[in-house]
């Protein structure tokens, strides 16, 4: 279990302000992905296994698709809190709604956020009243699935350069299964307009990692914080920040701990955070929208060269989900 409580341990002690820096995070273009497969694979292979991000563009999914899903989220989350109190996250399902209540092990302070997860199998009662919402739930279902299929594109390409079947990752992430677990996180940071100062010294969301194989990241042109950074210096520098400016239409990812584990530390799973607005920056409302590939409960986690004990998804993601939702993980 050694390597399992240095991922609990990875983000404490990396909350520090560090330093701003500029560095390219690459964009790979995806289309004509039949005929461009193997230069694709190349790209994201170099991004991931170099920085643990990039961005994609010609993706494959619609803007009228991601424009509703955005459109339909802001509704969502300016229902009164009563209301939305009626979709409960669910102890250790990743499945309903919570507001400031992750806890970042970097910060020991709440996020400055709220949030509504989707996860399949785990959404009985927790999807809004259709009399309310009659769009909601046909539009989440369809931008789900169709980040799937882009999560599972990337994630062959990663198959074919560790040597193994694409099976692996796509059955392991397998959507008609009772074990699906991969999760659309509908995400609302909240304005900044009335705070005071003291305010501005927390993150809208704090360092860390993802827990999951892949994110997929959807932000809208203005509502900038996102900061990436590869990786804490071997000698305990301090860390180096690069902010990632949103554009519509361009989808960011980055490699989370279950795939750097499940590919033997190949793939690199990296810092991210989102900073409180600068001094001339628009102090409104930011929201994003993540799609979390993370694999089926049932799939056993080991990678090719066996670098580390099997574990399962189910147990791995409880482990994490403890370590970032206190008392909430069941």
């Amino acid at each position: 279990m050694t390597h399992d409580l240095a991922e609990l341990r990875k983000e404490t002690g990396i909350g520090a302000t560090g330093v701003t820096i500029d560095r390219d995070v690459p964009v790979i273009d995806m289309s004509d992905f039949g005929t461009r497969r193997a230069d694709i694979t190349e790209e994201l292979w170099q991004a991931a296994t170099e920085i643990g991000f990039f961005q994609l563009k010609n993706h494959g999914i619609p803007q009228e698709l991601i424009d509703t899903a955005f459109a339909q989220s802001a509704q969502l989350f300016a229902k009164p809190e009563a209301t939305k109190a009626k979709m409960p996250l669910k102890p250790g399902t990743n499945a309903g709604w919570e507001y400031k209540a992750q806890v970042r092990p970097s910060t020991g302070t709440a996020d400055q956020k709220e949030s509504y997860q989707i996860t399949l199998p785990r959404m009985a009662g927790l999807w809004p009243d259709t009399a309310e919402m009659p769009d909601f739930k046909a539009s989440m279902l369809a931008f789900e699935r169709h980040n799937w299929a882009l999560a599972m594109r990337v994630l062959s390409c990663f198959a074919d350069k560790l040597g193994v079947s694409p099976a692996v990752f796509i059955d392991g992430h397998d959507p008609l299964s009772d074990q699906y677990q991969s999760t659309l996180r509908l995400l609302h940071y909240l304005d900044m307009k009335d705070a005071k100062p003291e305010d501005f010294k927390f993150w809208r969301a704090g360092a860390h990692t993802d827990f999951d194989c892949l994110t997929l990241l959807h932000q809208r042109s203005g509502q900038g914080g996102l900061q990436v950074c590869p990786g804490k210096d071997s000698d305990g520098r301090v860390l180096g920040w690069t902010d990632v400016p949103p554009q519509d239409g361009i989808i960011t990812c980055n490699i989370g701990d279950m795939l750097m584990r499940w590919s033997d530390d190949q793939l690199l799973s990296n810092l991210h955070r989102v900073r409180m607005p600068k001094e001339g920056e628009s102090l409104d409302a930011r929201y994003s929208i993540a799609y979390f590939a993370q694999a089926n409960m049932d799939t056993v986690l080991q990678g090719p060269a066996q670098k580390y004990e099997p574990i399962t998804a189910h147990d791995y993601i409880q482990m994490r989900l403890g370590a970032n939702f206190a008392g909430k993980a069941g």
